[in-house]
């Protein structure tokens, strides 16, 4: 089954339905369009930085495969991120924190990456392009775990978002082996619990002692207790779920790391057997749309393989073939 290139095409495909409705609201969305079951996909579907990023990460992730570990994923990620920095496509609204980061990475080559991480920041740029991480199945959980954090933590070094970046590379993975999408929230609950304390010190380095946390495990809790808190909520709306209201009253706008993986999760945990009507949920909404929806296209595009989406609006999204060439090669690996 083509999980892996489902989850890609639908990572684009949900960025491209939020990119328009970013920065909106449901009153402006609603004169426009009447209605989120009939959002369109804009000709021509243009992409955001969401998978601009993704494919950074995924580029990294496919040219260290033979010898992944944390220094030459780290290595190669440097270079992808300060190659998007640089990118003259890059003008697709980029979040400041990556911006910053990325000009820090560029600038002093000669120090370590953690000297450019955003430590205060844990904005969805975070996890917004981890998902390729969750689709490569050599890889064990402890190097998926690991290399989510890194990844986030070259640009956004607050906790939660290392621990948004696990549990959204996780969900991936799980959907990607077939598990039902009702048992998901215990699962990454019981990870969640499991992670609690334990630092990523082969992966993060001297990350904690930068942040001035008292240890390297109270730095991690902080970031794996806020993201229970936001299970908990994400739980609260499953009991009574409204598939009409807006996404974000229930788990956040996602701006940050935790809420963009708890929306998009959301999204796609009400619609779970119909993947276009979950990404255009999640693109009809007041908060960060685009990083939302482009979650809850990997999501749902992981748990129903590439047949999920329309061919015509494959056929109209950028990037469609490094997309699907990244997608068949983890498919077939």
């Amino acid at each position: 089954m083509t999980r892996a290139t489902g989850a890609l095409l639908g990572l684009a495909l949900g960025d491209a339905l939020g990119y328009p409705t970013e920065f909106d609201n449901i009153p402006s969305l609603d004169r426009t369009h009447g209605g989120w079951r009939t959002l369109p996909l804009a000709e021509p579907a243009r992409i955001s930085d969401d998978t601009q990023m993704t494919l950074a990460v995924a580029r990294a992730l496919w040219r260290t495969e033979a010898q992944f570990g944390p220094e030459p994923f780290a290595q190669q990620l440097r270079a992808e991120y300060v190659g998007w920095l640089n990118h003259p496509e890059n003008n697709r609204a980029p979040g400041m924190t990556c911006l910053r980061a990325c000009r820090e990475l560029e600038a002093h080559p000669e120090q370590p990456w953690q000297q450019a991480s955003q430590l205060g920041s844990k904005g969805c740029g975070a996890n917004m392009r981890v998902a390729p991480l969750g689709l490569l199945r050599s890889l064990t959980i402890d190097q998926l775990d690991g290399a989510a954090q890194l990844q986030a933590a070259l640009t956004h070094g607050h906790p939660t978002g290392l621990a948004a970046s696990v549990l959204t590379a996780l969900t991936v993975r799980l959907l990607a082996e077939g598990t039902a999408p009702a048992r998901l929230p215990d699962q990454l609950r019981g990870y969640a619990l499991a992670s609690r304390t334990r630092y990523r010190a082969d992966w993060l380095g001297d990350l904690a002692d930068r942040a001035r946390a008292r240890s390297g495990e109270a730095f991690i809790a902080e970031g794996w207790d806020e993201c229970l808190g936001m299970l908990d909520r994400l739980a609260a709306a499953l009991a009574a779920p409204d598939r009409e209201a807006d996404p974000c009253l229930a788990t956040g706008e996602g701006w940050i790391a935790e809420e963009a993986f708890a929306t998009g999760l959301l999204c796609f945990l009400l619609f779970p057997d119909d993947p276009v009507a979950a990404i255009r949920r999640a693109a009809y909404s007041g908060g960060d749309s685009d990083s939302i929806a482009c979650l809850t296209g990997a999501f749902a595009g992981a748990f129903h393989g590439a047949a999920a989406w329309p061919a015509d609006w494959v056929e109209r999204i950028e990037h469609r073939d490094e997309l699907r060439g990244f997608g068949a090669h983890w498919d077939q690996a």
